[in-house]
């Protein structure tokens, strides 16, 4: 009992310690889904408003994303030379500008497109910056339950999507959608309040000065390979149905664009949050490895159903199961990583995230070439999404059976 008690006081202290540390990477996440998601909502405005095309706002979503994944590669060589404190206020205080800059720029400028993609430039590079550096730095922290921390931690995205769609949503009701510049500027309070706390937690090193592996090191392990196909897969099973959620409820479902964007997009990012933060709680109970696989299963049982769906209801639920089903694919995928190759690094952290990216570039990509091939039928799409969940499955099996050794 005395030793219960121990342990128990031990980790009291400890998540004393780093109150605030959880607080900045948590605010961190919810900053990358503002950052993610409050301007495809405003896309029919830009229209609107600017003039801009459908294929001209279509540029947004690129340049988000292909900037982030030089961030994510940058920040392989980068960071640990400049230091994780500095590099993270930085990401704050870039996402903050940048929503800033999306409320004037498109205004000031001569061509209105060109003054929200410099915005977007501009916070996408605090998203990947926040990206790279919050998982390494809730990992580096001495809690028991590392996988469920790294769990709870990316919920936080989720419960970020739901918050920007449905308090902009409201603000829209009560306000206009004339006045999203207001909006935009009240998002930047969250990363710009965050600079504090970055700048005031405490921040452990991922790995000892010395002790961590050289790029070369990490590029030559057959292991990391079989780390960054598990991102690739997590993160093409995650966004080829968030991605196509909302476009699959309104045009091969038949219903509504407010109903399909509350059911499919909305209740995707809810269920993957419950499912993030389910583990988060209770993760410790559970073999991480044997939740993935069984993830995996309900994945691929996710996309079948909206592929065959022949009611609403049931495109629905396989999407809302998706979204319950991909929630530990990401943060699972690093925590198994990080657990085995201890000495990757900031490096590390990072290719794992550009392979999440890839995948999350591709697997989309798969979905919208698959549905055009098959006359704009998104069900046919969806179905080649189960691809990414079988290899995911069997590349887990393959880890689990001893087939990969690291190599430090």
């Amino acid at each position: 009992m005395d030793s219960r008690e121990a342990d128990r006081g031990k980790r009291q202290v400890v998540h004393s310690t780093y109150k605030k540390t959880k607080l900045a990477c948590y605010l961190g996440f919810v900053t990358q889904a503002i950052s993610a998601n409050f301007a495809p909502l405003l896309f029919l405005t830009f229209y609107k408003t600017y003039g801009i095309s459908y294929a001209d706002l279509a540029l947004i979503p690129l340049v988000f994303y292909v900037t982030q994944l030089i961030v994510d590669f940058l920040c392989a060589r980068f960071v640990d030379r400049i230091g994780y404190r500095k590099c993270i206020v930085l990401a704050q205080i870039t996402s903050g500008l940048g929503l800033v800059m999306l409320a004037f720029l498109p205004d000031l400028c001569p061509a209105p497109l060109a003054g929200i993609l410099f915005a977007v430039v501009v916070y996408a590079i605090g998203s990947g910056l926040i990206e790279v550096l919050c998982s390494p730095i809730i990992e580096a922290c001495p809690f028991d339950n590392k996988a469920g921390m790294m769990s709870l931690l990316h919920s936080f995205y989720c419960w970020g999507v739901v918050g920007t769609i449905i308090v902009s949503t409201l603000f829209f009701v009560v306000f206009g959608v004339a006045n999203w510049r207001i909006m935009a500027c009240l998002w930047a309070i969250v990363p710009l309040y965050n600079v504090y706390n970055f700048a005031t937690c405490p921040i452990e090193p991922i790995v000892n000065d010395g002790d961590g592996m050289t790029m070369g090191q990490l590029l030559g392990s057959k292991i990391f390979w079989m780390f960054v196909v598990l991102m690739i897969c997590a993160g093409a099973s995650e966004l080829s149905m968030a991605q196509w959620a909302s476009a699959f409820a309104e045009s091969s479902l038949g219903i509504s664009k407010t109903t399909g964007d509350l059911l499919g997009a909305c209740g995707f990012a809810v269920f993957m949050g419950l499912s993030r933060t389910w583990y988060g709680q209770y993760g410790e109970r559970v073999d991480l490895s044997k939740f993935m696989i069984a993830s995996g299963i309900l994945c691929l049982i996710s996309y079948i159903l909206a592929g065959f769906a022949q009611w609403p209801a049931m495109g629905l639920i396989g999407c809302m199961l998706c979204g319950f089903s991909v929630g530990i694919m990401w943060p699972g995928s690093i925590s198994i990583s990080s657990a085995g190759l201890p000495g990757g690094g900031t490096a590390l952290f990072a290719f794992l995230a550009l392979a999440g990216d890839i995948g999350g570039a591709a697997g989309p990509a798969l979905v919208g070439n698959i549905s055009h091939l098959f006359g704009e039928n998104i069900c046919a799409g969806l179905l080649a999404g189960m691809f990414f969940p079988i290899i995911l499955v069997i590349v887990l099996l393959r880890q689990r059976d001893g087939s990969f050794v690291s190599k430090k």
